[in-house]
């Protein structure tokens, strides 16, 4: 099945072109039939005119018998043909049972229509003999008797070749079609250049919401005239406006958010410190305390914790935020840093660990360390066991993956498990936590030039990180 084009420009250009035709066609068809009716009208006119005056030259008696005249003989009506005859032309005369023809056509060629009719008046008609076009031309034969004519009894058929009108309308309807051609490729030129005159704005406007969803908020387009298109353009450019006043707010707020936190958390980071060392020493009398109140301060190192946690990821990630956090690169063994980053937390023996020994790459340990640590953690509180992380090589880079076997994250939340503060569930909303371990874990793969994904299995969840290893 064919596709009709559905953009606009093939639209414009071909209702251009059908109009073109239509109208060319019209016209062609219009003119064609009124030169024609004229050249055979002329034509008839032509014949009747010669017909009549010849007729008018005819010497009698001859004809139906008054008392003293002789009936016609074939010479007579040999005579009248011969007054009647032209150049191309055929004549038949008939009186009573006695006919003459000068031609090659014959009183069969005579239409019956015709031959009655012929007997009251001069009548005409044309028609094809031979797939050649002929006009027709019968009369009575009448002379003057006194002051009115009387029929004589003879009867003449003259056929006038169309020859020249058929070769006139020949070339007519050639020249119209050429014209026609030439109509609709001039149409075609002013339908390509006028739906491009049209679209460009359409053009302009598309190129300029383009750039705005790119983040280029200052486009602007200049108004010409004052039609549609111009309007069009000038509520684009107010909106445009208006957008960027938007975002410049919401960006002004948003600064205003982070310095916010990141000054709270710098403020809250002291007095946190010293309630950590207080905890410390807490945690160490905890055991002696009655057990009420020794849950009730384990209760509050815990929560001292969860604060301590949560204050470190919102000035890490006001460090990212103000672009001032930076790579220390040097060459790590990732074996050895892997092993290392479970044994610090105690994860050791609940995670298994694939990763050759001799890996090396020009990391940031202590970022790389974190990168590791936030996958493993949420998948240790999240996911469940078994946790695996692999680690290898690839032809440009260090690819490594954390793999756990729980329920797995929604299909839903898979897009924003990445984002701040995102829990997947409501659930979740107080679980452990900051919600900023896998944002912070991005970050820092980014910043080493790499890329983090998310895949769900079955069962359980897969994070992949690659990150260059040079």
């Amino acid at each position: 099945m064919i596709r009709l084009p559905t953009g606009l420009r093939a639209r414009l250009v071909i209702t251009f072109t059908l109009v073109g035709v239509l109208a060319s066609v019209l016209v062609a068809t219009i003119g064609f039939e009124l030169a024609k009716t004229a050249l055979v009208q002329r034509a008839e006119d032509n014949a009747i005119s010669v017909i009549t005056r010849e007729l008018g030259r005819i010497t009698f008696p001859i004809g139906r018998l008054r008392p003293g005249e002789a009936a016609p003989s074939s010479g007579d009506l040999a005579a009248l043909a011969q007054a009647l005859d032209g150049p191309g032309r055929s004549v038949m005369v008939e009186y009573r049972d006695l006919t003459y023809s000068d031609g090659p056509l014959t009183m069969g060629d005579v239409p019956n229509e015709l031959y009655g009719r012929a007997k009251r008046h001069l009548v005409t008609q044309r028609r094809v003999i031979g797939n050649e076009l002929w006009l027709i031309v019968g009369s009575e034969v009448y002379r003057q008797s006194g002051r009115e004519a009387e029929a004589t009894g003879l009867r003449a058929f003259v056929f006038f070749p169309l020859r020249a009108e058929e070769s006139q309308l020949s070339m007519l309807r050639t020249r119209l079609t050429q014209g026609g051609t030439a109509v609709v490729l001039i149409a075609l030129v002013v339908a390509l250049l006028s739906a491009r005159r049209v679209l460009l704005p359409v053009r302009r406007l598309s190129a300029a919401a383009q750039a705005l969803g790119e983040g280029r908020l200052d486009t602007r387009l200049p108004v010409h005239g004052q039609d549609e298109l111009a309007e069009l353009t000038a509520r684009f450019n107010d909106a445009a406006a208006a957008l960027e006043l938007s975002v410049a707010e919401l960006r002004a707020l948003e600064a205003m958010s982070r310095r916010f936190v990141a000054d709270v958390s710098h403020e809250l980071r002291t007095p946190v410190t010293a309630m950590t060392a207080v905890a410390d020493m807490l945690r160490e009398e905890a055991d002696r305390l009655p057990p009420d109140t020794g849950e009730a301060v384990r209760l509050v190192l815990n929560e001292i914790e969860r604060l301590r946690e949560l204050i470190e990821h919102l000035i890490e990630i006001s460090r990212f935020d103000a672009g001032t956090a930076t790579l220390n690169l040097e060459a790590v063994d990732v074996a050895d840093a892997v092993h290392d980053c479970l044994e610090v937390r105690g994860w050791a023996d609940e995670v298994r660990v694939s990763a050759p020994k001799g890996l090396a790459a020009n990391l940031d340990p202590r970022r790389f360390d974190v990168i590791v640590a936030n996958l493993v953690g949420n998948a240790l509180k999240h996911g469940g066991p078994p946790v695996q992380i692999s680690a290898r090589g690839t032809e440009n880079g260090l690819e490594v993956k954390v793999r756990d076997h729980g329920k797995g994250i929604p299909p839903e939340a898979l897009p924003h498990v990445f984002d701040r503060f995102y829990k997947a569930g409501a659930g979740r909303a107080r679980s452990q936590g900051s919600g900023l371990g896998l944002a912070i874990a991005r970050a820092n793969v980014h910043l080493h030039g790499g890329t983090v994904s998310v895949r769900a299995q079955d069962p359980g969840t897969l994070f992949t990180v690659w990150l260059p290893r040079a």
